[in-house]
């Protein structure tokens, strides 16, 4: 027998014996005494009693864990929390935190902290991993979110606002990179670094907007998934499938992270294939090689046009209308530079990973944009928001449907809905973490702390689901004002994460040049520099101001709209309540921490800048020898 103690013991009701065998899955099987029994009765006891083992085992595993096992062994998904895997080994070695962070952490959790991480769960694969990455962005934000968009402002201004929070985008990556790099010990991800950086109260009004966002992104997922089920029948009521969507999201999170990467390897497999099969054949339509229209060419940017509005303030104002769907488009690819920053080599995995987002947004993206801008007009009556009378779908259905191909719109309105119930798993799954943690770092209520025995955040679980009781509106006649709210409230959360990482490096950068020490020390410098991180943080608070003014006055309309201006910036005003609600709270009333007070030391890898420099001259010299293909490779990937 081993030393070690299962972590949990059941014992019999009945007067039998209980034999612990230690198998994976830690089963208690129960055997009766009366073991001379004939065989057939044997049979039969023994199956009931596993059956019935299987039932208790079930209900004991939503049991809190062990203290002496880690309790955060089933969160190292490093696509879709704020927790990576590198953070919380080092974080839970750690003896004490950061000042700026550890005044909100109790000393139970303190102790939580420093347990060591033996049983952590490896249940994503490299598999789960390329395909997660592969789909990260092919969700409601592009196949459904543009719809309203491309009503309003018109394929033009859909193409130049993703291409301006496309820059943004490439800066964040090196900004968040460089962080992720030099503070990779730290728990929290780039939701901590404001508070140690810039600010404690804009770090703690930050991180529960972006819980938040990831709460209201579920339901906003059920209502699409409702919305997509429309295009087949209208004649059954939409919370019918909503019952059914949300019962299928818990019963998958219920089984941890394996549940999660299993569903979202195939829900990613059916996005790609399918964004490839539309590229090809809208090329095909555009062409005139298929469909009732013959060659289109650019024949809907000249009629209707490339913008929609009569005057020029409302085409600027269509353009600035982008940015926040645009922003929930992008949304989570920030954590693409965490899942880099902990390869074993960074200083090469993340300019690697800054590309790839280059390049998606390139070509999945900008691409299909243009390409639906060729398509559909941006008056036809089928598109969301458009005020028309026609059966609501999205763009990249009506883009195949509407030129007289048959069949395939119904397969691609299939995979849009397989995609909206990927981002809702998903949302669902990084939200429960996210609250989790936040209640680990004092910013929650303590009774969100609380793991299961099987990995499972069980309480945070508990309120996701609640939040996605939202989605039960689906039957309401309002149900596309309700998608708006939602759409809005995640737009808005993305621009101030984003926010906070481009000023939270600016601020490190600061503190560095004014305390005296080397860049040197960095493991990795983002390649855009401060320049780049000014110039993302600029432009998005430009996006902010200008979603404020599309908001309050809207397009085509000569009056303001309070009502409108709630429907599409209620992120901001909840951001407010956090912040000034954590300085009543901490009666803490300094505005930002100086430079020189920016604790450089605690939680921060200091690199050898001699041995940096070696490296570079040893892989350029490698590089110099090596092959043509190697050098390619090296510059494009």
């Amino acid at each position: 027998m081993p030393d070690t103690k299962a972590p949990y013991e059941l014992k019999d009701l009945k007067s039998g014996s209980a034999v612990i065998t230690s198998t994976t899955d830690r089963e208690v099987e129960y055997l009766d005494d009366q073991i001379n029994n004939s065989y057939d009765e044997s049979s039969v006891r023994n199956r009931k009693t596993k059956e019935g083992t299987f039932v208790r085992s079930f209900i004991d595993s939503f049991k809190r864990a062990d203290r002496n096992s880690n309790p955060l062994h089933d969160l190292d998904n490093d696509i879709t929390t704020s927790i990576s895997r590198t953070s919380m080994d080092a974080a839970l070695n750690k003896t004490k935190f950061d000042d700026a962070i550890s005044s909100s952490i109790s000393e139970t959790n303190k102790g939580h902290q420093n347990e060591k991480s033996e049983d952590l769960k490896k249940t994503i694969k490299p598999r789960h991993v390329i395909m997660i990455s592969l789909g990260t962005g092919i969700g409601t934000g592009l196949l459904v979110g543009n719809g309203p968009v491309l009503s309003k402002a018109g394929p033009a201004a859909l193409v130049i606002g993703y291409a301006i929070m496309g820059t943004c985008l490439y800066c964040i990556i090196q900004a968040a990179g460089e962080l992720a790099v030099v503070y990779s010990d730290l728990n929290g991800g780039f939701n901590a670094y404001p508070s140690f950086l810039v600010d404690p109260a804009l770090g703690f009004s930050v991180a529960w907007v972006y819980c938040l966002q990831w709460l209201c992104v579920c339901p906003l997922e059920l209502v699409t998934a409702s919305m997509t089920i429309k295009y087949w029948t209208t004649k059954v009521d939409p919370d019918v499938f909503v019952v059914i969507f949300y019962v299928l999201i818990i019963a998958i999170n219920t089984f941890g992270a394996r549940g999660y990467a299993e569903a979202e390897f195939f829900f990613n497999c059916c996005k790609v294939l399918m964004m490839t099969g539309f590229f090809i054949l809208g090329i095909i339509i555009t062409a005139g090689g298929a469909g009732n229209d013959g060659y289109l060419g650019a024949k809907y940017w000249h009629d209707p046009g490339a913008f929609n509005g009569d005057k020029s303030i409302d085409r600027f104002k269509g353009v600035m209308d982008t940015f926040v769907t645009a922003a929930f488009a992008f949304g989570a690819t920030e954590f693409i530079a965490l899942t880099a920053a902990e390869q074993s080599n960074p200083r090469k995995a993340i300019p690697s990973a800054a590309k790839k987002v280059l390049y998606r947004i390139v070509c999945i993206f900008l691409a299909s944009i243009t390409l639906i801008g060729f398509l559909v007009p941006y008056n036809s009556d089928q598109l969301l928001g458009s005020g028309g009378s026609g059966i609501k779908a999205s763009p990249y259905v009506i883009a195949v449907s509407s030129h007289g191909v048959r069949v395939v719109p119904h397969f691609i309105n299939a995979v849009i809905l397989l995609s909206v119930l990927s981002v809702g798993n998903s949302a669902f799954y990084s939200s429960s973490r996210l609250l989790l943690s936040l209640a680990q770092q004092g910013y929650a209520p303590k009774w969100f702390d609380y793991v299961d025995r099987e990995g499972r955040p069980f309480r945070a679980m508990l309120m996701s689901a609640l939040f996605g009781v939202i989605a039960f509106c689906a039957t309401s006649p309002k149900e596309t004002e309700v998608f708006s709210w939602l759409l809005a409230i995640s737009g808005l959360s993305q621009l101030f994460t984003w926010i906070t990482i481009c000023v939270s490096h600016i601020r490190f950068r600061r503190a560095m040049q004014v305390q005296g020490r080397s860049l040197g020390e960095v493991g990795y410098l983002s390649q855009s520099g401060v320049y780049g991180s000014a110039y993302a943080a600029i432009m998005l608070f430009l996006a902010l101001i200008a979603q404020f003014w599309v908001a309050i006055a809207p397009i085509g309309e000569g009056k303001l709209d309070a009502e409108n201006f709630f429907q599409n910036y209620l992120a901001m005003p909840i951001l407010i309540a956090f912040y000034f609600g954590y300085r009543v709270w901490k009666r803490d009333w300094k505005l930002f921490i100086r430079a020189k007070d920016i604790d450089l030391d605690t939680h921060r890898q200091i690199f050898d800048e001699n041995i940096l420099r070696q490296e570079d001259e040893e892989y350029k010299e490698k590089l110099r020898n090596g092959p043509m293909w190697r050098r390619f490779l090296a510059f494009w990937c």
